[in-house]
This record gives C-alpha cells, sequence and structure tokens, in this order.
C-alpha cells in the first residue's frame, strides 16, 4: 500500500490526467446546459490540463517542488474559459502546498486539497454553488474527514472519488439551471478526471494514449501589429552579430577543426551557425568578442566577406523609438470574425486576438496579446463571459504593465466600451464611463441549437434557430430572420438605434432584406447593418 507521493509519482498523474480530460472531453462537453454551440468546458478543460502536462513534461526534475511549480504555471499558462481558469486554480492551490515537501502522505495531501478549494472559491467573484467549486469544495472536506484513518492512498482516494461522484450527482439540486436540463454540472464532472487521475497511477493503472489535441488554430494575434517585438526588447546579452565566410582552407583542416569551431564559438556567445565543408565555410554568430571569433577562423583559413553589426546600438535605439511612442492606454478585444475586428480597429482598439464561443484563448493568449501593445495600462474587453476569468488570470502573467479587464459578455457591449474611451482622461475615468456603457445596450445574438432540450419555456430541436440574450432564450423557429424579428420585438423598449452584425454564414442580401424589413417595423429608428464574418452566430443584434 502507498502512503507517500512523490515528484515522480505527481508527474505521473498530471500525465494521466492530461489523457483522461482528453478522452472525456466530448462527453463533458455534451453536458452543455445551453443548447447553443459552445459546449466547450470539457476542451477548455482538457487544453488547461494539457498546458499543464507540456510544463511537467519540460521539467527535468523529478523534485515534487519542480514538478508542482511546472504544473501550477503551466495549468495557469494555458487556462482557457470559465472552467479552465477553475481547474487552473484547483492546481495552483493543491501544487501551492505539496510543494513545499519532498513527499506528502494523506494528512498534507488532504490540506493541499482544502488550499485548492479555497483558491478556486477566490477565483469567482460571486461563487455558485452546484458547480465544479461544490465539487472540490465536497472532496476536500471529506479528504480532511478521513485522513488520518485513510493512511494509504488507495482507499484514501478510492474514498474521495466516491464522494467526489456523489458531490457531481447532486449538482443539479443545488442549481436549478441544471435540474431543468436534465445534466449534471460540466465542470465537476470534468474535475473528477484528475482525481480519477490519481487513482489510477495509485493502483498501477494505464491509460491508453489518446490524440492530443492540437493547439488552437483560431486563437492568434494579428501578424501585422505595429509593436510585434516589443516582447523580445530586453537587455541584449551579445552587443555584435558577425558574420563571414571562410575560403581558401588549409590543407592540414578536417571536418573535425570545423565542428571544433563551432564548439568554440558556443563558448563565445549565442546564435551560432558553422556550415559548409572543406571547399567554403559560413560562420555566423553572435557575440561581444568578434575579434575572437575572427581569430579562431583564421585558424582554418582566408577570411571573406566579414560583416559586424552592432546589435546594442540598434536594440537601444529601437526601445528609444518604443519609450517615445508608448501611450498610457492601449486597449485590446476577443474577437471573432474579420468584420468585427475591422470594426474594433475603427474604434482605435490597438489589437484583436481571435476567439470567442468554441474557441476560448487562454490567459496566457491575452497576456501575450496584451504585452504586445505599446502602452502602460492594457485595458481587455473578453466579450464572452465565459472569457472573463482567463482575462482576469492574465493579470498574473503580465509584467511591467498594468491589465484592466471591463466585463463584457458579447461583441455590441465591447463596441459600446470602445467607443467609450477618450485619451484624454484617466484609465481610472476610462473604465468607469465603459463599464457605464454596458448598461446602455440591449444585445440579441442569433443562433442555432446544438441538441434537443427543454429550456425557458421553449421545446427546443437541434439546427433550430434560436434567439438568446445574455440570460436565456427568448425566441426559436426555423427561419433566421423572423426569429431576429421577434427578438427584437420582445427585447425594444424606447431604443433608437438598432444595428445588426451579421455572420460569415449570412448572404449579404439576406443581412440587406432583414434590414429592410426591420426600418419598416420600426421607422422611428436608425436600423443599421454591419458585416461582421463571426462563425457560429447569425446575428449579433445591439439596440441603444
Amino acid at each position: 500500500m502507498q502512503k507517500l507521493i512523490n515528484g515522480a509519482t505527481f508527474k505521473s498523474i498530471v500525465l494521466t490526467a492530461g489523457k483522461l480530460f482528453e478522452i472525456n472531453r466530448q462527453a463533458i462537453d455534451a453536458l452543455n446546459v445551453f443548447p447553443v454551440p459552445d459546449g466547450d468546458t470539457g476542451t477548455n478543460m482538457c487544453f488547461t490540463m494539457q498546458s499543464a502536462v507540456k510544463s511537467v513534461m519540460a521539467c527535468g526534475s523529478n523534485n515534487l517542488s519542480d514538478v508542482a511549480d511546472a504544473a501550477s504555471k503551466g495549468a495557469l499558462r494555458g487556462a482557457r474559459g470559465n472552467s479552465g481558469v477553475i481547474l487552473s486554480q484547483v492546481m495552483r492551490g493543491l501544487c501551492s502546498v505539496i510543494r513545499d515537501y519532498a513527499e506528502v502522505d494523506t494528512s498534507k495531501f488532504a490540506k493541499a486539497l482544502k488550499s485548492a478549494a479555497e483558491v478556486a472559491y477566490g477565483a469567482v467573484s460571486v461563487p455558485k454553488e452546484g458547480t465544479i467549486l461544490t465539487v472540490i469544495r465536497m472532496i476536500s472536506e471529506h479528504a480532511h474527514s478521513i485522513c488520518l484513518k485513510k493512511k494509504d492512498f488507495e482507499s484514501f482516494f478510492a474514498d474521495i472519488i466516491e464522494k467526489g461522484h456523489e458531490a457531481v450527482e447532486i449538482t443539479p439540486t443545488l442549481l436549478p439551471v441544471l435540474k431543468k436540463a436534465g445534466v449534471v454540472d460540466a465542470g465537476g464532472k470534468g474535475l473528477m478526471c484528475l482525481f480519477e487521475a490519481m487513482y489510477k497511477v495509485i493502483i498501477g493503472e494505464t491509460v491508453d494514449d489518446a490524440t492530443l489535441p492540437k493547439e488552437q488554430e483560431q486563437v492568434a494575434v494579428e501578424a501585422s501589429m505595429e509593436h510585434a517585438d516589443i516582447m523580445s526588447l530586453g537587455n541584449i546579452e551579445f552587443a555584435y552579430c558577425t558574420e563571414f565566410f571562410i575560403i581558401n582552407i588549409k590543407k592540414k583542416t578536417t571536418l573535425a577543426d570545423i565542428e571544433k569551431l563551432r564548439e568554440s564559438l558556443m563558448h563565445l556567445g549565442d546564435c551560432v551557425i558553422v556550415i559548409g565543408d572543406l571547399e567554403l565555410i559560413k560562420v555566423h554568430v553572435h557575440t561581444n568578442k568578434p575579434g575572437r571569433a575572427l581569430t579562431l577562423a583564421l585558424e582554418l583559413g582566408e577570411l571573406d566577406k566579414v560583416n559586424i553589426d552592432i546589435m546594442l546600438e540598434q536594440n537601444r535605439a529601437l526601445k528609444k523609438k518604443l519609450e517615445a511612442e508608448k501611450k498610457e492606454i492601449g486597449m485590446l478585444a476577443i474577437s471573432s470574425g474579420d468584420g468585427i475586428s475591422a470594426i474594433f480597429k475603427d474604434l482605435l482598439v490597438d489589437s484583436c486576438l481571435e476567439g470567442g464561443q468554441s474557441m476560448n484563448p487562454s490567459a496566457s493568449d491575452i497576456a501575450d496579446a496584451a504585452m504586445r501593445i505599446n502602452a502602460d495600462n492594457l485595458i481587455v474587453f473578453p466579450n464572452n463571459k465565459n472569457i472573463i476569468l482567463a482575462a482576469e488570470q492574465a493579470k498574473n502573467l503580465i509584467e511591467n504593465k498594468k491589465l484592466h479587464v471591463i466585463p463584457t459578455k458579447n461583441i455590441p457591449q465591447g463596441f459600446a466600451a470602445a467607443m467609450a474611451f477618450s485619451p484624454e482622461v484617466s484609465v481610472e475615468e476610462n473604465k468607469a464611463n465603459m463599464i457605464h456603457s454596458l448598461d446602455a445596450v440591449t444585445v440579441a445574438q442569433i443562433t442555432y441549437a446544438v441538441k434537443n432540450t427543454k429550456m425557458d419555456g421553449f421545446d427546443i430541436k437541434e439546427k433550430d434557430i434560436i434567439g438568446v440574450d445574455n440570460k436565456k432564450i427568448l425566441a426559436k423557429g426555423k427561419d433566421v430572420s423572423k426569429v431576429a424579428v421577434q427578438m427584437i420585438e420582445k427585447l425594444r423598449r424606447s431604443e433608437e438605434i438598432i444595428t445588426l452584425y451579421y455572420g460569415a454564414d449570412v448572404k449579404e442580401e439576406d443581412a440587406v432584406s432583414l434590414q429592410e424589413k426591420i426600418q419598416d417595423l420600426y421607422p422611428d429608428c436608425d436600423v443599421q447593418l454591419n458585416y461582421g464574418g463571426q462563425p457560429i452566430y447569425y446575428y449579433y443584434i445591439a439596440l441603444e
């Protein structure tokens, strides 16, 4: 019976958890309550754990402290969506305790689980019971109650897994929306993959390799950002970029001498390239001793086309330029669709990070994109309720800048917040104005159902067209335009502007026809039409 967990065992737990999340991610995705195509709880948790896996695999040590730090940091960097962020916080709390020991027994592990629950609850401004939080809390409480009696991890993990499944099963009794949909909480169900991994490793049960997910190709920063090299402008260690050819190779020179030159240059600097043969050799090296590099090369033959660039001065000049151009406030928007990104650009948003439903960017993606903006303060518009937590966690990955998150839940709210920006006022005043602007826009979104369900008084069938606001389904039908009209009728009060943003799956002539129909229905309103190009949603509709 195993009574201690060390670094090697914990590393195996993380790797096994990665496999289990991949195997189960589609089943977890399917538990999504809302029938819109954003059932990505399992996918978000899977990508989060895969980031921890990569970090742990890159860790060359089996010390529990090193492995725990790698797992915690990897999970945070890869945290995607609300479920992924909370999973990363579970890992963070757990690892913050076990990292202090060379080995942990069940008592120390119970202490770590208590920390995991506390950190996870602390990550959510308004914690809800009946979610993944309930599951980790009940597991941690049970672990504390049995740790002195269950001193071997086989029985300890078997017991807390039983309690975890019990916690998952009661989530519908704590959260009415789950009960109505007839499902358990997806995040809580997903969390059990972590504990199942713990148990499997302890009892020596292997998990067949699953096909690991590829990185989400949609999540990418624009390639043509003005300040794309800001992150690489640290202090230069080697000042001189030295390039030359060696010609007229000496007869006594051998291929081994060329390899020896390469090794010698690697001790002088970095970015070493030594290629060629006994006829011609090309050399490239970044070094603080270009003369020494040339001297070493002369032992093999004659020098030709010597070029030495002073990178240090170039770096200083670029840093000076960037410092002169630095703004007090920069803006980053999570965007979906080329038309949406173009509108954000017109509203002076500095950069757009692709993401949204079914393709949530990670905390690391958001932090990297923000760091590439040349400003001291970065304002982020998540534009999706499932990205807000990841944006908040990105603050922990930002250095020498301040990141401010405006809790925009959809694209039209992001537009409203961006329009409220003024470069003439402070960041705090801008934040206040932006948050206030969110109340001035009412938003409808037209999409399609991905499964059969009964919700909000509707009997929804797969592929039905549905209209949703930020809270519930308000309309359904078979025709996109008719559902859009129903949504406007239900939501409009005294708003004077109705703006339609049509998606990638809507023909322009159909969008124009809908605009004209709405204009006829509401002649006192200004009905505007914009191409968004967003996937999944046929229309975003903003009423202001």
